[in-house]
């Protein structure tokens, strides 16, 4: 394989903030930015003001006079709802800074709300790419779970829960945080299951850039250095959930997995695992990192036996991400190797193996495969997965290996 660069830009502008307690400089930061009154975005399980986050962070911004206002009920998938509601909030208050406390999803809210906080006309237009944001109203993020990178990713993702049913994401450098306080004692109390869905999403998130014919050593160097991470320090962190390394290394790994650095030199993606996942998280409302555990081993596996030009690739990520011998066969035989120790990776930390285990249904059906089928974005020609087109077909095919 002829390794080549694409041409790139690079432009990470969000400010990372790293370390214990960090979320006490929240007022600091937001001043800095240029705001003078919060909307305070929080999921609606009601877990940041049980754990005491929220009083803390309000504390602080009262302790520097900034008012807030709150707006909760982020679920698993962001709703347009909860994003209409949150710019009714913006206008009727004079809110100038939109500061989310949590994981992905209430990061793409708190960001959908700041673009439609200055652009004008309907936000979803961005999101169903009508339209391109030029610009972000001032956002900034207190991570709370090691999982989507949404903190500095240029990315956000949004369901129309309202009509069309549409969900789906698009991505643009001006649409990164001003700022991420980072503290992995906050991630202490994840549960379990979602530590893990963190651990796969995180190592997705650079897999679709790494399965790629653009290639470059230093981008591999990247990319294979945040994939190991997330292999050695997911179980680590599910064994001891209050191991300030683990939780550190998969915090700073999640934003760095998907601020694009791991993306230099190539402008392409492997798109098909995270499209069919959302297609399937539209059907069955689940955790995104449960649906990418389960999806992305049988998306390597179709690329293999396609043999559509991954053998080399694939192998490579065996070798060096999966500790795979390189003498230990071919190169597909390493390729399936790796695949294999993929599976094992990610069901050693209970994520799900098959349709049925992740949606909790007895059986799949045909017709509930051609309903994930419809959400899933594939012309007829396919849809670009590492070295070749995807068809439908193939897609169908894949989804029924794994109900």
């Amino acid at each position: 394989m002829d390794k080549k660069y694409s041409n790139f830009s690079f432009y990470m502008p969000t400010e990372i903030v790293f370390g214990v307690d960090v979320e006490l400089q929240v007022a600091d930061y937001i001043k800095r930015y240029g705001g003078t009154k919060v909307l305070i975005v929080m999921d609606g399980g009601g877990f940041i003001k049980a754990s005491g986050l929220f009083d803390k962070v309000t504390d602080c911004l009262d302790a520097a006079g900034l008012p807030y206002e709150e707006l909760e009920g982020v679920q698993p998938n962001p709703n347009a709802s909860l994003v209409y509601k949150g710019l009714d909030k913006v206008r009727e208050t004079g809110v100038d800074f939109v500061l989310a406390i949590g994981g992905g999803s209430t990061m793409d809210t708190a960001k959908a709300i700041a673009i439609g906080m200055v652009n004008d006309g309907d936000f979803l237009d961005f999101f169903t790419h009508k339209r391109k944001p030029a610009k972000i109203g001032n956002v900034g993020a207190i991570s709370t779970i090691a999982a989507s990178g949404s903190e500095t990713s240029g990315s956000a993702l949004i369901k129309d829960d309202m009509g069309s049913g549409f969900k789906g994401g698009f991505m643009n450098p001006a649409i990164r945080t001003k700022f991420a306080l980072l503290d992995p004692v906050l991630t202490y109390t994840v549960p379990k299951f979602q530590t893990a869905c963190g651990a796969a999403d995180i190592f997705s998130h650079t897999f679709d850039t790494y399965l790629t014919d653009q290639t470059s050593y230093l981008a591999d160097q990247f990319c294979e250095g945040v994939m190991r991470t997330s292999v050695k320090f997911g179980p680590i962190a599910l064994a001891k959930p209050d191991d300030y390394e683990a939780r550190a290394e998969l915090l700073l790994n999640a934003s760095f997995s998907h601020n694009d650095v791991t993306r230099i030199g190539r402008s392409k993606l492997s798109a098909t695992t995270h499209f069919v996942e959302e297609a399937l998280s539209n059907v069955y409302h689940k955790t995104h990192g449960a649906g990418i555990a389960l999806v992305m081993p049988a998306c390597t596996q179709m690329a293999l036996d396609r043999g559509v030009d991954t053998e080399e690739r694939l192998a490579q990520l065996a070798t060096n991400v999966f500790e795979v011998s390189p003498e230990a066969g071919t190169a597909r035989e390493v390729a399936q190797e790796g695949i294999d120790r993929m599976r094992a990776w990610l069901e050693g930390m209970g994520l799900p193996k098959t349709i049925r285990e992740y949606a909790g249904v007895d059986s799949v059906s045909e017709e509930t495969i051609d309903e994930i089928l419809s959400y899933v974005k594939c012309g007829d020609d396919g849809i670009f997965f590492g070295y070749g087109n995807v068809t439908r077909d193939d897609v169908r095919d894949m989804l029924e290996s794994i109900a």
